[in-house]
């Protein structure tokens, strides 16, 4: 059977990443983005607008952070997913609050969804992120692949 199981799916135990966000990378990925609010990349004009450090772009938590777990694909093959049969599907955040240079996260991974469309011959699995910094809920994060199964239209 070449389906996601949506019931070990849903019972996946991921577990949490930290990841701590550090000024340097915040400026690097700034410039990456084009960003040239000196309150990205300067901690005076940042301090000056309010803020304790550098804040991090709001597209730094959807990007940056999946880049730092080993085997950002791993969620998948375990929940018996075959990588190479994927498409992205799309990708959204909710944020909650600012994170700043210094912080420290914990990334909270789940499978809460998998469906089928199209007779089977396209799965969804839906995985949500929360990124949170201590007990404070900063953003979630979702993502849903799509793993196609040809043979299913037949």
């Amino acid at each position: 059977d070449m389906y996601v199981d949506g019931e070990s799916a849903l019972a996946l135990k991921l577990a949490p990443l930290p990841v701590d966000v550090e000024r340097g990378r915040l400026r690097l990925f700034a410039k990456a983005i084009g960003e040239t609010n000196p309150v990205y990349t300067d901690l005076a004009a940042a301090r000056a607008a309010g803020y304790p450090d550098l804040p991090a772009p709001p597209s730094f938590l959807g990007n940056a952070i999946e880049l730092d777990i080993p085997e950002p694909l791993y969620w998948m093959s375990a929940v018996g997913i075959d990588v190479t049969s994927t498409l992205h599907g799309e990708q959204s955040m909710v944020y909650h609050r600012m994170v700043f240079a210094g912080d420290s996260l914990l990334l909270h991974r789940r499978i809460t969804d998998v469906y089928t469309k199209r007779g089977g011959a396209l799965e969804f699995v839906v995985k949500r992120t929360d990124v949170m910094r201590g007990d404070d809920l900063v953003a979630e994060a979702y993502c849903t692949i799509a793993v196609l199964h040809p043979e299913a239209g037949k």
